[in-house]
């Protein structure tokens, strides 16, 4: 049975021969737009049809080497094409023939190499002469093929140098070389040759700079080839790790994957640090870990802290011990072999995960969705709120390293109704080369990152600080904005930071949008319309997270805003900053975290805290939140600046009157009442009293006693105070 291509090759000889002399099938583009001088051919992928003898490769006619060659078996027709790793405008084609020549042949373009009719021909003859021939075209693709139908001697096809050339445009935006990529000075990528101790040292260093560097602008990433390394990681503040596998068992760190609670004073014994309630804005992703035996993994977090794709060879501890408090966080798309024991953590979630080791503990609300070996349903004392399966999931978008050796973009497909990680038994999703990504640095223009994206390039953001005097606005369908590092976000006109259209698959992940000192109506914004059904191709988003206040003086009168029917938000903390530089009430303005105007939105791992109005504003139908936490505002300096109208304060999270659907699973809302601890808030939650709203396991926390919330819910449940500072709900109505 013959192949896709060579079927392709004796179709593209029979049309040959219909040609009788040199034609170029387009002219060359015009305007704006000029012919670049880079090859962007160089050293790229290049296979042929045949080698002479098994010998000269395909890859020696690309690899800017005069002196050697690619040279083919002695029949018609023969082929050889260079993948150019993303769709170019191509130019111009130049050919530096050995003797043995082609004097029937045909360039081509593809965008699909295995799609044998895709090709489509920018130049044909049928009496070349050799020697060296520079050949002005005009087509688009990613591929680029000299099919050879008449060798001009008794010999195959021989070329020393195949060069191509592509339109550059006055945008100046430059391409992505996908084998050795750009990442700027804080990507740190190591291989298994790497110096161990060189890496350690680099371990160490960031560790010790990022320990108490809570608002500060430095930022790191540090990404892991396949294979095994011996390194202990302390994750700090602003800090990645990231294996570079397909699958998170291509990677594997003997030692550990930690997080600390040693530097936070809890109480006043300054000898008593353990407190993880400030241990934000960190991750550790596509993993395996095999920990020395007899040990335990820390991880002693709170929120903005993603535990995602790894694979765990131990038991986790969630908190410092015995002396430490941790508010919150979440495991997802994950394997831990032995026990986890949530100790301390307020509430945790944990989603699409295979708990192997099973889960000891709970303290106000542990939430499990799509989890295997999850505890059983039980509300609360033990408050663990277990749902078989997740309704619709997206996983991340995580950067690996293919077999070739480029850089790639992995995007997990869709699931419905799913339980356990997506890469256990398969791993279904597509890929794309990091080509096709516009990488982005700290002062990068956002008109070209914008230009870049009109062009249909997805971005990766590089660890930074990017201050932006404009909006990125994602147009196109499926685009995928990745974060490296915590990269952040920074509107310092008082625009949004990122918009997106209403269209499908809009992937948005790892990355911080922190508020400027410019007030900005919203922050983050998913589509532009409630009209369109999505629910085929939802826009996500992963680990992303909002801030006002605490870096600078920020504002925002609504940090996200999602329009797009069926949008997926998979784990955010939105926070209105408690502490900080730029703190006060009338300092980092803040109305509301998040509004949900989409329909059939599903959040899983909302946490939005401390905003002045209703945390969260829920005017879709069809919603539904697995795992919401919030604290109200510390800061109101009396009950006068904290009314609602006639009512005590804003509830946490307001579903609106007209919802006449829409679920939450494991809710909790706190009061601290720092500055008047008289304040009282009418209620944690507010909903339309409905048989289609639906809320299960709710707990509202009065901190310490410091403020009250009357009632859980719609003037139910009971009080949350100083005399009885916790109440749970099991399930409303």
């Amino acid at each position: 049975m013959s192949s896709p291509l060579s079927r392709a090759v004796a179709s593209a000889a029979a049309a040959l021969c219909l040609v009788t002399t040199a034609t170029a099938i387009t002219s060359a583009p015009a305007g704006a737009a000029e012919c670049g001088a880079t090859n962007v051919a160089l050293n790229k992928p290049a296979t042929a049809s045949s080698t002479e003898n098994g010998g000269t490769p395909a890859s020696a006619a690309v690899d800017g080497n005069a002196g050697t060659r690619w040279s083919s078996q002695f029949s018609d027709p023969q082929w050889i094409q260079v993948d150019l790793g993303s769709t170019q405008q191509v130019c111009r084609v130049s050919l530096t023939w050995e003797g043995a020549y082609g004097k029937a042949f045909q360039v081509q373009v593809t965008d699909n190499a295995a799609d044998s009719s895709s090709w489509r021909s920018v130049y044909s003859t049928t009496s070349g002469t050799g020697g060296t021939q520079s050949l002005d075209v005009s087509g688009s693709g990613r591929y680029v093929r000299v099919l050879g139908t008449q060798r001009g001697t008794g010999y195959g096809y021989s070329l020393w140098e195949l060069s191509v050339n592509a339109v550059s445009d006055s945008t100046g935006i430059p391409a992505t070389d996908p084998r050795n990529p750009d990442f700027g000075p804080n990507v740190y990528v190591y291989g298994p040759g790497s110096s161990q101790s060189e890496m350690q040292s680099r371990l160490d260093s960031i560790s010790a700079q990022m320990k108490t560097n809570q608002f500060g602008s430095q930022r790191h990433a540090v990404l892991f080839k396949p294979g095994t390394y011996n390194a202990d990681v302390n994750l700090r503040f602003y800090t990645q790790v990231a294996g570079l596998g397909l699958n998170p068992d291509d990677v594997n760190v003997n030692g550990h994957i930690r997080v600390e609670a040693d530097w936070l004073q809890q109480g006043d014994d300054p000898n008593n640090l353990g407190n993880a309630t400030q241990n934000f804005w960190r991750g550790a992703e596509n993993l395996s870990v095999t920990l020395p035996a007899n040990q335990i993994e820390r991880w002693a977090v709170s929120q903005a802290t993603a535990y995602r794709r790894m694979h765990l060879r131990g038991q986790a501890h969630l908190w410092n011990g015995y002396d430490g408090w941790a508010s919150g966080g979440l495991i997802v798309d994950s394997k831990i072999d032995g026990v986890v024991v949530s100790g301390s953590q307020q509430q945790f979630l944990t989603r699409n995960s295979n708990l192997a080791g099973g889960w000891s503990g709970s303290v106000w609300n542990m939430v499990f969705a799509g989890t295997q070996g999850a505890p059983a349903d039980h509300f609360p004392n033990p408050s663990h709120t277990t749902v078989d399966n997740s309704p619709v999931t997206r996983e991340k978008p995580y950067l690996y390293i293919d077999s070739s050796g480029s850089y790639r973009v992995f995007v997990p497909a869709l699931r419905t109704n799913s339980r356990g990680t997506s890469w256990e038994n398969g791993n279904p999703g597509s890929s794309i080369s990091l080509a096709d990504f516009f990488i982005v640095k700290p002062g990068t223009p956002v008109a070209t990152i914008n230009s870049a994206l009109a062009q249909g390039k997805h971005l990766l953001l590089t660890p930074g600080v990017h201050q932006l005097d404009d909006t990125i606005k994602v147009t196109r369908a499926n685009t995928v904005v990745l974060g490296l590092g915590l990269a952040t976000l920074t509107p310092t006109t008082g625009k949004a930071a990122l918009t997106t259209s209403d269209v499908d698959g809009v992937k948005l992940a790892g990355f911080l949008v922190d508020a400027g000192q410019v007030n900005s109506p919203v922050l983050l914004e998913i589509g532009d319309a409630n009209t369109t059904d999505h629910s085929s191709n939802p826009t996500s988003l992963h680990d992303v997270y909002l801030r006002v206040g605490g870096s600078q003086a920020g504002k925002a009168t609504v940090s996200m805003r999602v329009n797009s029917r069926n949008t997926i938000i998979d784990h955010t903390w939105v926070w209105r900053a408690d502490h900080g530089a730029g703190v006060g009430w009338n300092v980092n303005t803040g109305q509301n975290g998040v509004v949900v105007n989409g329909d059939n939105v599903t959040a899983y791992g909302l946490f939005v805290e401390h905003y002045q109005q209703h945390n969260v504003v829920w005017n879709g139908n069809g919603g539904r939140t697995y795992m919401f936490q919030n604290e109200l505002p510390y800061d109101p300096p009396n009950q006068a600046a904290w009314m609602n109208g006639s009512k005590r304060g804003w509830a946490a999270y307001k579903v609106a009157d007209s919802v006449t659907t829409h679920q939450a699973f494991g809710v909790g809302a706190y009061a601290f009442n720092q500055a008047d601890p008289s304040i009282v808030t009418d209620n944690g939650f507010e909903a339309p009293n409905r048989s289609g709203v639906k809320f299960t396991h709710l707990v509202t926390v009065s901190l310490g006693g410091v403020g009250t919330i009357a009632n859980v819910i719609n003037g139910t449940g009971g009080v949350a105070n100083n005399a009885n500072q916790v109440r749970y709900l099991v399930a409303y109505p």
